[in-house]
């Protein structure tokens, strides 16, 4: 059984598939002049879904056709060449097309994770005893959609990680709006941060410390429930990934997972076609 619907996994494989560089069956350099063949990369691509979703290790998921050493080495190419970030861009320009993104009303917040193994992206977590713990600041448009996103260690605190994440925003969508009014909490009510949004040439709608989080909830509750929709993925929850890059490679396929869910489950409401999915549930 697949790990996602073949409606998700389908259309996201021909996007990675065209980014992925042109590799020859053989090794050409072997000493002996020949190899054994290499792993498909849908193969790989298929275990490395199957990691995000279900959060099991390398070792679990590994079949007789696909070591997880082969996985292993092919995450790290991948997350080099940065495949995922790019396969996210493509969903947000689909998305785009066909609904339309709301990028004149960005919400930002930060998600605090396990990260049991350590690594470039964890640190102390303040809500885990200390613990390893993983933070991603995420930027979603007005309906939700994962924008952009940066990783960090758990101890470190929202707001400084407000401009990457900004940044990443711009990176991902491309040109934003002349107007765009950015949606915080209370942990982002500081002068830093308004200076940062006027450097960026946007304004802010930023909850006051002292009063009750539910009277200023506002429009950001959106990117909180893109965060719930992002932990449901086990890699996420529990992240074991040291390396820094491919931390960010499972976030960006996540995202894309989610942005593409996000389309599907709109269009459906919006247009007909012959292969459309039936079930009113995508997970």
């Amino acid at each position: 059984m697949p790990a996602v619907p073949s409606c998700l996994l389908e259309p996201l494989w021909d996007q990675f598939a065209a980014l992925l560089p042109m590799r020859d069956e053989y090794a050409p350099n072997h000493p002996l002049g020949c190899h054994r063949r290499r792993v498909a990369d849908r193969v790989v691509f298929e275990h490395i879904v199957q990691a995000l979703v279900h959060g099991s290790g390398y070792e679990r998921i590994s079949s007789p056709g696909c070591s997880d050493r082969t996985i292993r080495r092919r995450v790290k190419l991948w997350a080099q060449l940065g495949i995922s970030e790019q396969v996210h861009a493509l969903t947000l320009e689909a998305y785009d097309r066909v609904i339309g993104l709301g990028p004149a009303e960005i919400s930002v917040d930060g998600c605090i994770t396990k990260a049991p193994s350590g690594g470039e992206r964890a640190g102390r977590s303040p809500v885990d005893r200390g613990k390893q713990g993983l933070k991603r600041s995420m930027s979603s448009d007005a309906a939700g959609v994962p924008l952009g996103i940066v990783s960090a260690g758990a101890d470190r605190h929202d707001s400084p990680l407000l401009g990457p994440t900004l940044q990443a925003t711009k990176d991902q969508v491309g040109a934003l709006p002349e107007e765009v009014n950015i949606n915080l909490d209370r942990g982002y009510d500081s002068t830093r941060t308004r200076q940062l949004l006027e450097e960026f040439g946007f304004t802010g709608e930023i909850a006051r410390k002292g009063v009750p989080a539910p009277i200023q909830a506002g429009k950001r509750w959106v990117v909180a429930r893109t965060h719930s929709w992002m932990n449901g993925y086990g890699k996420l929850r529990r992240c074991t990934e040291k390396d820094g890059a491919a931390v960010d490679f499972y976030l960006y396929l996540a995202a894309a997972f989610v942005t593409l869910r996000m389309l599907i489950r709109r269009a459906t409401n919006r247009y007909r076609w012959d292969d459309r999915p039936t079930t009113r549930r995508l997970k």
